[in-house]
């Protein structure tokens, strides 16, 4: 049978856990820090919640250690060079993050003289700041009840009150149960201890719920179908997308590259010059390349799988004499070129002709 605890009593009971069992993160006021009078920083917040859109935790640890390492402030962010921001990001994916991310440094020193405001409307109205952000960064940063509403806290409103309405369907009816718990008493940290449970205890598979604090008021630990919870909606096949890159090097060692344009997929991004990428196999995409040159096309391809659909490019590559001008692209010296500066799937490429 069901246990009868009041939804009142839920977020206390969680606050409870959570003050024994918060994970340790670098960007992260633990409850005893914060109970001791540690306030979080509102940069370190927004910094690993813009990070940790589409990413794990332990990806984004050692991305966050860098970025605040070289860009300690909100300041020294925005004053940094676009190409050195888009580095450090690269293999995080999702690039368009990495351009808003400068963007919203700078419209923060530009509008609001370096300080994150501690308003809700206000975060909403910063480029790359979305509701889900803009609740976090208001909850954790500055202790105000706003509802965080990510893929931990939507299974554990759905398995708490045995929504079965599939996602995304669900949103709207697992934000108003979410809502309703959210406490005006220590927000911020009732909104990492319910993420934190959904990551540990709450979990996709086989979630541990013999020791969940919010067992006995669980209804779906209750009925049984805690493993089917939540419900999706069936995907659809992701279309696969063709395309060729050339990679040309020069006899002193230096690579052809171009920025990508700034709009679109990696978009202001190194890359190598390449073709279009389009959904037919049947006649492979090449494009002109980028100068002439005896280009030799490496066996295997590159494949790559984006939010939307699937990549699979051919690599042909090319010795080049020392004079070569190319039509697109420019020729980064061997000293400063770094394959870790390039998203992943050029650096896949990269690995199938060096490798």
């Amino acid at each position: 049978m069901r246990d009868t605890t009041s939804q009142d009593a839920l977020p206390a009971l969680l606050l409870e856990w959570y003050d024994v069992h918060a994970r340790e993160m670098p960007w992260r006021v633990g409850p005893a820090a914060r109970k001791a009078g540690e306030r979080p920083d509102p940069y370190r917040v927004w910094m690993s919640e813009i990070m940790l859109q589409q990413t794990t935790v332990a990806t984004v640890r050692d991305y966050f250690q860098r970025f605040v390492t070289r860009w300690p402030s909100v300041r020294d962010l925005a004053a940094a060079e676009d190409a050195d921001v888009m580095g450090e990001w690269a293999g995080l994916g999702y690039y368009a993050r990495a351009r808003n991310l400068l963007k919203c440094a700078r419209a923060v020193v530009s509008e609001h003289d370096g300080e994150f405001p501690a308003d809700h409307a206000a975060l909403l109205k910063l480029p790359g700041i979305g509701p889900y952000t803009a609740a976090a960064v208001s909850s954790i940063a500055f202790d105000l009840p706003h509802t965080v509403l990510d893929g931990n806290v939507e299974r554990v409103m759905a398995r708490l009150h045995d929504i079965h309405t599939p996602l995304p369907a669900a949103k709207p009816e697992l934000m108003t149960k979410a809502e309703a718990l959210t406490p005006e008493t220590r927000p911020g940290d009732y909104a990492q201890a319910v993420m934190d449970l959904g990551a540990t205890i709450c979990s996709p598979k086989s979630p541990a719920c013999g020791i969940c604090p919010w067992r006995h008021p669980c209804a779906a630990r209750a009925a049984g179908t805690q493993n089917e919870l939540p419900m999706k909606s069936p995907k659809k096949a992701k279309p696969v997308r063709h395309g060729t890159v050339y990679l040309a090097q020069r006899a002193d060692g230096a690579w052809l590259l171009e920025t990508r344009p700034e709009k679109g997929l990696l978009g202001g991004m190194l890359g190598w010059p390449g073709s279009d990428w389009i959904d037919t196999a049947q006649e492979r995409p090449q494009g002109p390349p980028p100068l002439p040159a005896d280009w030799t096309e490496i066996p295997g391809e590159v494949r790559h799988t984006f939010t939307h659909f699937h990549l699979m490019l051919t690599v042909l590559t090319a010795q080049v004499p020392q004079e070569s001008e190319p039509a697109r692209g420019s020729f980064v010296r061997r000293q400063d070129f770094r394959p870790s500066d390039l998203p992943t799937v050029m650096r896949k490429a990269f690995d199938l002709v060096t490798n």
